[in-house]
């Protein structure tokens, strides 16, 4: 049995990602909640997760947690799809019981969910996301629980996230991947009107994403509806509200190299930060 985490009274709020993508996550958060405290970590040495099996996820994610716990945040939001998917579920049923009850994990696929209904004109709702993500059913899942009369069609794009994380997605050569996909989900349900970038990547192809998808066709990307969710959701959960520092600070952490981790991230946040190296394992 895990040992039960120290009691720890205030802290900041956690955002966990596989890489950087969660960084999209932040920068939304961040913009509605400016007053409150941020730990931002990612396992970029072992990214991506989007291949890795539902155990490897679930024990990366774990282990993330744990040390945004240890490092005293009160809430921890897993600012990645797959981990979301495949970790998040077993983390809030079997492991926050033993270590701190009174905190919380929280993630990026519900508050898409409980949305996604007001979004669509036709109920036909297109995904786009990593393989993981789309193998998993999450987004299915949850949409069937608040909205039984959408259907979700998904498409994996693998080469994507690639892509991105080495600052290729204004190359010319992202074309062909992105319309590839973007073909792909629109040849399995020509009616979808709407498509959710089920990957916190995503929205950096945006210009490229809109050029292949039709007008008329909404893009759903996700940073917005997440940060509207947290805030609600601090507004119905004083207690743990109150025991969220607010300096308005931000403290970077990467399991890689930081210099590497700051080259990267310039391509999410376009401004220089500092970043501290740490251990999960």
């Amino acid at each position: 049995m895990r040992k039960r985490l120290p009691n720890q009274q205030q802290g900041a709020i956690g955002i966990f990602d596989s890489g950087y993508g969660g960084l999209t996550i932040l920068h939304s958060i961040r913009h509605l909640l400016p007053q409150y405290d941020y730990l931002y970590l990612g396992d970029n040495a072992r990214a991506p997760y989007g291949p890795r099996s539902f155990d490897v996820v679930y024990e990366f994610t774990r282990q993330a947690v744990e040390k945004l716990f240890s490092m005293g945040c009160q809430l921890v939001i897993l600012g990645c799809n797959t981990a979301s998917a495949k970790a998040l579920r077993s983390i809030q049923q079997n492991d926050l019981p033993k270590w701190d009850p009174d905190r919380r994990v929280l993630g990026v696929i519900r508050p898409t969910a409980e949305v996604i209904g007001n979004l669509t004109r036709n109920n036909h709702v297109g995904l786009l996301a990593t393989e993981g993500t789309v193998k998993s059913n999450s987004y299915n899942l949850e949409i069937a629980k608040l909205w039984p009369n959408i259907k979700v069609t998904g498409q994996a794009c693998p080469f994507w996230v690639p892509l991105i994380e080495y600052n290729e997605a204004n190359s010319p050569g992202a074309d062909y991947f992105v319309q590839k996909r973007i073909d792909q989900l629109m040849q399995k349900d020509p009616a979808i009107d709407t498509i959710i970038l089920g990957c916190t990547h995503f929205p950096l192809l945006m210009p490229k994403i809109r050029k292949y998808v039709s007008p008329d066709i909404r893009i759903v990307p996700q940073g917005d509806y997440v940060a509207e969710s947290l805030k609600l959701y601090l507004e119905r959960h004083t207690n743990l509200e109150r025991r969220l520092t607010k300096s308005g600070n931000i403290q970077y952490y990467t399991t890689e190299s930081p210099e590497k981790f700051k080259e990267s991230a310039s391509v999410f946040l376009h401004t220089n930060i500092n970043v501290e190296h740490i251990n999960l394992e």
